[in-house]
């Protein structure tokens, strides 16, 4: 078995796909494309001319798109943690891993996007409009988030590897705030899960990357 992630410490996405890997204690070779390791980035696309991250090669075989690589390591790749269970549970894992991603991911990314983009080019009513939209989405978890450890239950799945970024993150964008209790004991349990924390702590060096300006409250 050789398995090759293609990833950024910094990069929400990446976590999500670096969080099933440590958590079930996997074997793989972490290959950072930050600039400051020339040639990376290169590979890379020479893999996936789409050159997104990450990117998972399995002895020479090619998974992209976080949810599929992490289908794909529990398919290939098993451990201690069964990441989509089948079922009705497994139903609810895949619906909150797509709202993760779309609505949180998805609705805090404008705001990232107009901070980074050169003076005159930003988009601040996008930016807005995420907020708008994010703050919607934070209610519907408040309302919606089960009573237990973890998003689906007491176990820890894809659900969870996808929220942990995007909440830690989208915090940072627009803070959740006590008035959603809840959601911010969610967060805050994620964030002490040991996978979890091995992430944030990877990423800390690349803080200054933030464009808004990364709390100290993490």
């Amino acid at each position: 078995m050789s398995l090759t992630l293609y990833a950024h410490p910094f990069s929400s996405y990446c976590w999500k796909v670096q969080i099933p890997l440590d958590a079930d204690g996997t074997a793989y070779t972490y290959r950072n494309v930050d600039p400051s390791e020339p040639g990376v980035m290169d590979e890379l696309k020479e893999l996936w001319p789409i050159g997104k991250f990450p990117l998972l090669v399995d002895d020479g075989k090619v998974i992209a798109e976080t949810s599929c690589i992490i289908e794909h390591l529990q398919l290939y790749h098993p451990g201690a943690n069964v990441w989509i269970p089948d079922g009705e549970a497994g139903q609810r894992v895949r619906f909150l891993d797509r709202f993760f991603d779309l609505h949180i991911q998805g609705n805090m990314q404008p705001s990232v996007n107009h901070a980074l983009r050169p003076p005159g080019c930003g988009d601040a009513f996008g930016a807005e409009q995420g907020v708008k939209a994010l703050r919607i989405a934070y209610d519907w978890l408040e309302a919606n988030l089960a009573d237990s450890e973890w998003a689906v239950g007491d176990t820890f799945t894809l659900a969870d590897c996808a929220a942990a970024p995007a909440l830690f993150y989208a915090d940072w964008i627009d803070e959740i705030g006590d008035a959603r209790p809840r959601l911010k004991a969610y967060r805050a349990r994620l964030l002490a899960h040991p996978a979890v924390s091995k992430s944030v702590e990877g990423a800390r060096p690349y803080r200054a990357y933030f464009p808004l300006g990364a709390p100290d409250r993490d």
